[in-house]
């Protein structure tokens, strides 16, 4: 069975294997992915920018205690 065989290969390639299903069944392509981040990241700049959000220091968001 497919499943099997699937299971039988290296971690690595599991990984792989689930990135490509999981591409087959999202039509989208690198240039539609690029421009929706595209668009996230300059709507976030805006809100950061006009006060709607603010940010947060690194120092403090990666401090383990």
């Amino acid at each position: 069975m497919i499943t099997d065989a699937a299971m039988s290969l290296s971690s690595d390639a599991r990984a792989l294997l689930a990135d490509r299903l999981v591409e087959s069944l999202d039509p989208l392509t690198d240039l539609d992915i690029r421009a929706a981040w595209a668009e996230e990241s300059s709507r976030r700049l805006a809100e950061v920018r006009t006060g709607k959000v603010s940010t947060i220091p690194a120092e403090e968001v990666l401090d383990p205690g």
